[in-house]
This record gives structure tokens, C-alpha cells and sequence, in this order.
């Protein structure tokens, strides 16, 4: 690092925890967000300023009016564009030492996993089901650590999945794919604003975790968020032996195929 970044990042560098070589680590990481909203947005600004090497920034729409209320990436001005985009721009000014790549679309299949494979950290900062498990499939697949956030209402939730370590569970364990599951949504459902603050803001702490070796990560413990209350709940969470993306059953379908 040069005596500027030394400066920049110096109350990072200050923490036993971290020092100089987990702030090189920071720097020299890749970081993919999927969604530019209001999970995203604290994510990403935090990750910026906390220097992440490359950020890249995943998501097909377009801003609204609507999303200003939390997702403070992005500005009146830039209503009607694309949010990546504006993503882009909100983080070139927080950090212009970021290399910001804007991915304008909604990602899948092996645009997805290239994406994926070519990540340190995967932070899942979306709003649907189906793109929750295209992603989780992909990390598992590349062995990438995932850090999975949501919150509707005043409810937040977020958790840390890593394939990396042996006989832990994927989101997949979690919520499993084909069940029923109420889809909701902030445009039905509404949002509380700083709760997206909250949770995309603890996102980027574990994707900071997981980049510099720095304490725990939330692996196997889903962090649950009252926000009337205030109250947090732990609950804790193994691998399913069954599960047909990381357990026993997609293990055999990978050795049908040899």
C-alpha cells in the first residue's frame, strides 16, 4: 500500500485484528454484490470505503422514486437509471481507489457462475427466491463463501454460508428449493428503512470477516431482527444430509456423471 491508502485505511490498520496485512487483503480482494438496492446499497458503500480491491455490482433495474426512501446508493438525479450504474457512480465518489465494474442486467446461468467463480466473497443483496438459489448453487459449485442477507417489513435476517469448510450447510439447506414459500415483496409488503441500514451494513462486515481471517463468521447461525423491539435471536442450523445442491443426494449426482 502506498502512504496514502496508509492514511486512508488507518483506523482499520489500527485494529489488532486486522493491521496492514489484513487491509492488504481487503485491498486486494474482489467483492460480488448481487442487487444494487437496499441490501446492497450499505453494503457496497461500506465495502467501498473500506477498500475493497474491485467491487462488482449485479443488477437489472432501473431506480425509482420509490426506492429512495432506502437504497442510498442512489440520488433524484438518478432516477430512470440503470442502478448498477448509479451504483457505479455512488462508489467512484466514496473511493475513486475502487475499481467499480456495473453489470446492467439480470445474471444467470454461466454469466452467473463466471461472476461467481472469479469472487472472493458473493454478498446476496436480492429480493427473490429463484435468484437466491441460482446463487447459492453457484458458490457451492466454486466453493466461493456466500453472505446472504433479507428484510421485509421489520424483519431482517443474515447469515454466512462458506463451501469452503467441511459439513456445513448452503442457503438451500436453509430454504430449500420447491417449497412453498410466501414470496413478499417491499412494494406489497413496505420495508422499514433503516432495517435495510442494519442488515446490508451486516453484510459487509462478514464479507470484511471473511476477507482479513478477523473473528467468527456467522457460519451455521441465522441472525433474526425485531425491529419494532430492537431485539436480536440467534438460531443455529446444520448441513442437510439430503439436500440436492451440498448434501449427500447432489454428491451421488455428480458421481452418476463421472
Amino acid at each position: 500500500m502506498n502512504d496514502g491508502q496508509l492514511l486512508r485505511y488507518s483506523r482499520h490498520i489500527l485494529l489488532d485484528e486486522i493491521g496492514i496485512t489484513g487491509q492488504q487483503r481487503i485491498v486486494n480482494a474482489k467483492v460480488l454484490i448481487i442487487g444494487a438496492g437496499g441490501l446492497g446499497s450499505p453494503a457496497a458503500l461500506y465495502l467501498a470505503s473500506a477498500g475493497v480491491g474491485r467491487i462488482t455490482l449485479a443488477d437489472g433495474d432501473t431506480v425509482d422514486l420509490t426506492n429512495l426512501q432506502r437504497q442510498i446508493l442512489h440520488t433524484q438525479e438518478r432516477v430512470g437509471q440503470a442502478k448498477a450504474l448509479s451504483g457505479q457512480t455512488a462508489l467512484r465518489g466514496v473511493n475513486p481507489e475502487v475499481q467499480v465494474q456495473a453489470i446492467a442486467s439480470h445474471v444467470a446461468g454461466e454469466a452467473l457462475a463466471a461472476l461467481v467463480a472469479d469472487a472472493d466473497v458473493v454478498l446476496d443483496c436480492c429480493d427473490n427466491f429463484a435468484t437466491r438459489h441460482a446463487v447459492n448453487r453457484a458458490c457451492v459449485s466454486h466453493r466461493t463463501p456466500l453472505v446472504s442477507g433479507a428484510a421485509i417489513r421489520f424483519a431482517g435476517q443474515v447469515t454466512v454460508f462458506d463451501s469452503r469448510r467441511d459439513h456445513t450447510p448452503c442457503y438451500n439447506c436453509l430454504f430449500p428449493e420447491g417449497e412453498d414459500v410466501d414470496q413478499v415483496r417491499c412494494a406489497v409488503m413496505g420495508v422499514f428503512a433503516p432495517l435495510t441500514g442494519i442488515i446490508g451494513a451486516m453484510q459487509a462486515a462478514e464479507a470484511l470477516k471473511l476477507i482479513t481471517g478477523a473473528g467468527e463468521v456467522v457460519v451455521g447461525r441465522l441472525w433474526l431482527l425485531d425491529g419494532l423491539s430492537m431485539e436480536w435471536r440467534s438460531v443455529k442450523f446444520g448441513p442437510d444430509p439430503e439436500c440436492e445442491v451440498c448434501g449427500v443426494s447432489a454428491a451421488g449426482a455428480c458421481d452418476n456423471l463421472r
